[in-house]
């Protein structure tokens, strides 16, 4: 469950555009070429590598190997489910630590598109051994093949994308309890649609409770920002690069705050911008000064824990419209009650109690009083403004919430 305000105002960022200047590259990484398609890390600093289709590999924080599979997929998983590619993985800190593998079949220039198995997988793998578990199936009539995947801050979900929307599904679906061949597929419990930017998506991490998501076309690179609230995104990197997009990683490496792996690799066969025969991790980190999207407090919706979102408004479209637009966002269903206040003083609310059917979002508007109306007239300084809101859960639980905005 999640409780968010929604900006209304936002938009996907246009196909043409140039780098905002939001970060700034830092240093670049040599890495073996067969680190080709997917990177993780660990709380301690480990990295964790896939490649160049169903490899697995583990370094220490100085990128010292210290672990290798060649194969990390039974040779049984592969006869029955035909998987033979691994994309962008990610760490989860379920099961005491595991590794999860989206699963796919790739045959260039074979039929749907390269694509004979119409069906995807979750594989899961131990970091200490980098040996198989298990995998779960996922339901074919939503996604036709897992190319990427990153576990929620939170850890409660596990996003993706199908086409052009992004899916996530139940962290705690992906068990045992549910694994391949002897149970059906599970289902996603999120879907938004059109939020994968039209680079599409390689990889991807999060940063400040927003996801970060790698993508080309052609030597035109990018990595956006997506609300997971809303499904809005803007432009954070743009880059001319020769070469390969592939996953995208969270880590202090170089004085950046995220890597970008990519390939040499490119259809053109020209030479590339870095090693002809090896990987490369470009790091990056926030260009100091630049307005970056900011990390929505307690969250953004990437996942099933408790958020507030207060997005920033313009003072004379709230005095036009009366109040502020807000949605309610309860994955299990609740009741909820906001107030904007400034101080002690209460500037607007809800008339009603708002309900929210799982899942959906419900949106409302919180009404401006005689003094908000005033305060927002009068004071032309930029008003720090407090969103508050208590949900009342199924369970009968009222947790309460809220974030702190200043009113442009």
């Amino acid at each position: 469950m999640a409780l968010l305000v929604l900006a209304t105002c936002l938009a996907a960022a246009p196909a043409r555009a140039a780098d905002p200047g939001r970060w700034r590259l830092t240093g670049t990484t040599t890495l073996p070429i067969l680190y080709y398609q997917g990177v993780t890390a660990d709380p301690g600093r480990n990295f964790y590598f896939d490649g160049i289709y169903v490899g697995l590999y583990r370094t220490d924080p100085g990128f010292t190997e210290t672990g290798r599979t060649a194969d990390v997929i039974p040779p049984d998983v592969h006869a029955r489910e035909g998987y033979n590619h691994i994309g962008d993985i990610s760490w989860d800190r379920a099961e005491g630590g595991r590794i999860l593998l989206p699963l796919e079949c790739y045959v260039p220039n074979g039929p749907n598109g390269g694509n004979p198995c119409l069906h995807g997988s979750i594989g899961v793998a131990d970091p200490r051994t980098l040996q198989w578990r298990y995998s779960v199936k996922l339901d074919p009539a939503e996604i036709p093949k897992a190319m990427w995947n990153e576990v929620s801050p939170d850890g409660t979900l596990v996003w993706t994308s199908s086409g052009d929307d992004l899916l996530a599904y139940r962290s705690a679906d992906v068990t045992l309890a549910n694994a391949a061949p002897d149970h059906a597929p599970i289902h996603s419990v999120r879907r938004l649609k059109g939020a994968v930017p039209p680079t599409g998506i390689t990889g991807a991490t999060f940063v400040g409770g927003r996801m970060l998501v790698a993508g080309q076309d052609g030597e035109t690179f990018r990595v956006y920002s997506i609300d997971l609230a809303t499904g809005a995104r803007e432009l954070d990197i743009e880059r001319k690069i020769v070469g390969e997009s592939e996953g995208l990683v969270t880590a202090a490496v170089k004085g950046g705050t995220i890597g970008w792996l990519v390939q040499p690799f490119n259809e053109q066969g020209n030479p590339p911008t870095y090693s002809p025969d090896h990987a490369t991790l470009l790091s990056f980190a926030p260009r100091p000064g630049a307005v970056a999207p900011g990390a929505p407090a307690a969250g953004s919706g990437a996942g099933l824990s408790p958020a507030l979102r207060f997005f920033h408004r313009k003072r004379r479209t709230v005095l036009r419209r009366h109040g502020f637009l807000a949605g309610v966002l309860c994955h299990d269903g609740c009741v909820a009650a906001l107030t904007v206040k400034r101080g002690h003083h209460l500037l607007a609310r809800t008339g009603t109690r708002v309900r929210a059917s799982t899942g959906a979002v419900a949106k409302v508007r919180v009404r401006l009083t005689k003094r908000g109306r005033r305060a927002l007239r009068d004071d032309r300084g930029r008003l720090k403004l407090t969103l508050r809101a208590a949900l009342r859960l199924p369970s009968g639980k009222v947790p309460k919430r809220r974030a702190s905005a200043r009113l442009r």
